[in-house]
């Protein structure tokens, strides 16, 4: 077996980087969730480690906010940590759009197997699980988990992150939107009357969390992907159970069956809008069979929490690049930034920054990027600005919104568009339905953008030659 990327060799670079902070004796009820949302308000965002955790053994651990600001997402993706938001949207899209699949290979042998647990012996309460806001319905041990399921009949692997929750120390309750590939395998077999394998871990590589993030084609394998972004074939054990596929450095893996007829209660759970805005509901049990981990594990914790939040930060830049692929393969020219501003959880608020070449220019920018595929789920509001202003600064925004605006002419209105169950604005059953959304157009009128009144203040260039001629000055506000 090979040397691979994991979570620990992750942590010792992020260390290194002085994106770590470390907590002793936090507990689990309330508190570790607390500070994650506290360390979350931080600019930039630390990821947390938690050790010595109460009730727990000492090296029984836990981390949070391992994607929560760009030199982390870039240090996750291999990419150079000297990029500002804009720059790292701009490259992500050149380096994704290089990335080739590389299939996992199969090995007999890895670290997870350091602990192999079965039967009456299994104890999913052993591991430092937090109650992560004070009015969830239970404990969550998936917030940055992997829940691998195999589709039925054609046999192709989903990875998924979606939330799980401990109903009791052999079972857990999993929550999965319908449009998700993992909900569809479920169903599909469930329907059958077919009980459904499945294995989820919750301790791995940050990679597996932003890959099983992102909207992939039906009978794409995020194993592929990940192997592409890493540059190998990720290691892959088959699951003693399962036989399921399972990262072998992976820190913790569950492996369970779904038995159909089988559902409990689960919920509620502070989600990404920071809102409680879908009601408990029956979801399908994981019954567990085996737990594997690996000596002194490590969870990777990824809790939704209001923003600013690390689900909002590190979705921002994939979501951005994939809006912008949208706007040029549909022939939108001139495009020069896109964002997905972290504060509506990277779905609710788009801004896209254009060079205007003709007439309308901005409002088809704006309409395609409300909604193309990768806007089009909960997205409320897309803004256009000129190429003049960073998309990815809110105060610039904000100036854009408030100087180059007339309210009743350059806000468009759409209704009936796609809605999520999150929305706090939905009905009060959680039943979703349809939603509005606004399209702005904060540019200059193009019909007389010539004319439009000169921006006061120094030129770019100027702005450059005093940073070059006094950088220490502006080194010490910064400070």
């Amino acid at each position: 077996m090979t040397k691979q990327n994991d979570l620990r060799s992750w942590i010792e670079e992020a260390d290194k980087l002085g994106e770590v902070r470390y907590v002793d004796g936090a507990h689990w009820v309330h508190e570790m969730g607390a500070i994650t949302e506290i360390a979350s308000e931080m600019d930039p965002m630390p990821a947390v480690l938690f050790n010595n955790i109460k009730d727990y053994p000492s090296g029984y651990r836990l981390i949070t906010n391992t994607l929560a600001s760009v030199r982390k997402v870039a240090l996750t993706f291999g990419m150079p940590t000297n990029l500002s938001n804009r720059e790292f949207v701009a490259a992500w899209r050149e380096k994704a759009k290089s990335l080739r699949p590389i299939p996992p290979v199969t090995v007999k042998d890895g670290p997870l197997l350091e602990n192999v647990i079965e039967g009456k012996d299994v104890d999913i309460l052993k591991f430092p699980t937090p109650k992560w806001h004070e009015h969830d319905g239970g404990r969550y041990i998936g917030t940055g988990d992997m829940f691998i399921t195999r589709e039925p009949d054609e046999g192709w692997i989903n990875i998924g992150t979606y939330r799980v929750m401990i109903h009791d120390e052999k079972s857990v309750g999993v929550h999965i939107a319908p449009a998700h590939h993992g909900s569809m395998h479920i169903r599909k077999a469930l329907a059958r009357n077919e009980s459904v394998k499945v294995a989820i871990s919750v301790g791995h590589h940050p990679a597996f969390l932003s890959v099983g993030s992102m909207e992939f084609p039906y009978g794409y394998c995020e194993y592929d992907f990940v192997g592409a972004l890493q540059g190998a074939p990720v290691e892959v054990l088959q699951g003693p159970y399962t036989g399921l596929p399972m990262p072998a450095n992976a820190e913790i893996v569950l492996e369970g069956e779904i038995v159909p007829g089988s559902v409990k209660f689960e919920g509620p759970f502070g989600e990404w809008t920071g809102y409680y805005a879908s009601p408990p509901k029956e979801d399908p049990i994981v019954h567990i069979k085996t737990v594997l981990h690996r000596n002194d594990p490590i969870i990777l914790g990824a809790p939704p929490v209001r923003p600013p939040a690390e689900h909002a930060v590190y979705r921002a830049f994939t979501r951005a690049a994939r809006i912008w692929d949208a706007l040029e393969a549909a022939g939108v020219p001139g495009v020069k930034g896109v964002w997905c501003h972290p504060a509506g959880g990277s779905r609710m608020l788009n801004i896209v920054a254009i060079e205007q070449k003709f007439a309308g220019h901005a409002k088809q920018a704006g309409l395609i990027a409300a909604q193309c595929q990768a806007a089009a789920y909960a997205n409320r509001y897309t803004i256009v600005v000129d190429d003049d202003i960073d998309p990815t600064s809110t105060f610039q925004v904000l100036w854009a919104l408030c100087t180059r605006t007339d309210p009743a002419t350059t806000i468009e209105i759409i209704t009936r568009a796609m809605r999520t169950t999150d929305d706090p604005m939905g009905p009060p059953d959680g039943s979703g339905g349809f939603a509005s959304r606004a399209i702005i157009e904060a540019c200059r009128p193009y019909e007389w953008i010539d004319k439009f009144p000169r921006i006061s203040g120094p030129s770019l260039e100027l702005k450059q030659e005093m940073h070059e001629k006094y950088g220490h000055v502006f080194e010490m506000q910064h400070r």
